[in-house]
């Protein structure tokens, strides 16, 4: 009974204090009254609690639980019969359904592999189930995102600040592992994850890479001429999505 573990720890507690009070008034000089009046009390105080505490207990562990009606009965046996129905029920907390499982499973056995966790579930009525669960990769959670979403963060940050990557993910559609939108901590915990360098102001400049409105700024021509000479041939070009600077 979790009430009955939890007065039980109460008590323990309480006589330990009580006992270190009772030194402490032990070791007073009998001559300083002042001092020896106010240990006393507290030790008379601890000595209450503890004497609370048990009263408490006692009524506890005589208590007897009021015996389930048929109806009641039945219902938990059918509950009982349909697991799934049980554990799926609305209003079942998650304390609840941990209750559940540490009354049906004896023990867990873990073993460990170079990939993955095989396990052995050894329930309450003798039966066991195997299982094996697949162990995450360095850098890895179970929330991984799309392998195209890594790919084009990784390109992106070659070319601007997270905030302007989360921008343009979000514009193309693309989510978080979870399902999320993107934000800076976000790409900034990925780029973390998967090693990838952040974007250094200049990089781009310094390996001769232009966008198109920087390329019709040199040029002293509108954006679109620049795309037409892009068209023609005259310049090479290459944009790494929809939304990103060509």
């Amino acid at each position: 009974h979790e009430t009955l573990q939890q007065m039980e720890n109460a008590l323990q507690q309480a006589r330990f204090k009580a006992k270190r009070t009772q030194r402490q008034y032990d070791a007073v000089d009998p001559d300083n009254r002042l001092v020896a009046d106010e240990l006393e009390r507290r030790w008379n105080d601890k000595l209450r609690q503890v004497r609370d505490l048990e009263i408490d207990i006692e009524r506890l562990q005589t208590e007897t639980p009021p015996n389930a009606s048929v109806p009641d009965r039945d219902r938990l046996m059918s509950l009982g019969a349909d697991l799934a129905q049980a554990w799926e029920s609305p209003g079942v907390t998650p304390e609840c359904q941990k209750r559940v499982l540490r009354l049906m499973i004896r023990e867990i056995i873990v073993d460990m592999t170079e990939d993955s966790l095989p396990l052995i579930i050894h329930w309450q009525g003798g039966d066991h189930t195997r299982l094996s669960i697949k162990k995450n990769k360095a850098g890895h959670t179970r929330w991984v995102i799309a392998g195209d979403t890594l790919d084009l963060t990784r390109a992106l940050a070659r070319q601007m600040p997270d905030e302007h990557i989360a921008s343009i993910l979000n514009r193309t559609g693309k989510v978080t592992g979870k399902g999320r939108t993107w934000n800076r901590s976000r790409i900034c915990s990925v780029r973390s994850n998967h090693n990838i360098p952040v974007y250094r102001e200049g990089e781009r400049q310094e390996r001769g890479e232009l966008t198109l409105d920087e390329a019709a700024t040199i040029l002293d021509v509108s954006p679109s001429t620049v795309r037409q000479l892009i068209k023609t041939g005259e310049f090479s070009a290459n944009q790494t999505c929809k939304g990103a600077p060509g």
